[in-house]
């Protein structure tokens, strides 16, 4: 087993994490502390995809337009991630400024305005969606490098 991970791998750790939390965002309920760890999540995914973006971008020439394409579709998967990430801190600041408007309120009608946190949640995960179309596309036209190990694609 190599000492680090090899471009597939990390594109495999990418989308087996953002399909965690697709599910994660679909299925759990949503409190401040939840939102704050999903914000965390996504930015680690990002993170995690402009290291892979480095990293092929640093070995290799990119003179194809093979080449080209995969680095620009890494590229999409952190923006994905990223704008996941803000969309979440949205919902975080929304879920906040709705209860402490409600804390403030006089009477029991309270005016929220603008998009539920909700909304902002369901667009994270809308965004999230695009990470495995990427990786499959990725896959698809065998834009991933070969494996170090087998000198195969993956």
């Amino acid at each position: 087993m190599p000492d680090r991970p090899t471009p597939t791998q990390i594109l495999d750790r990418i989308t087996t994490d953002a399909l965690a939390l697709h599910r994660a965002l679909r299925t759990s309920t949503t409190d401040q502390r939840t939102l704050a760890a999903w914000v965390t999540e996504t930015q680690e995914l990002a993170d995690t995809a402009l290291y892979l973006f480095r990293v092929l971008a640093q070995h290799r020439p990119h003179t194809t337009s093979a080449e080209l394409l995969l680095l620009e579709r890494v590229a999409h998967i952190a923006k994905a991630a990223q704008d996941s990430g803000a969309e979440l801190a949205a919902a975080l600041a929304r879920a906040v400024e709705n209860r402490r408007r409600r804390a403030d309120a006089v009477s029991e009608r309270v005016v929220l305005v603008g998009p539920s946190p909700q909304q902002f949640i369901e667009s994270a995960t809308d965004l999230l969606d695009r990470i495995p179309t990427l990786y499959h596309a990725i896959h698809r036209d065998r834009l991933i490098p070969p494996s170090p190990l087998t000198h195969q694609p993956h």
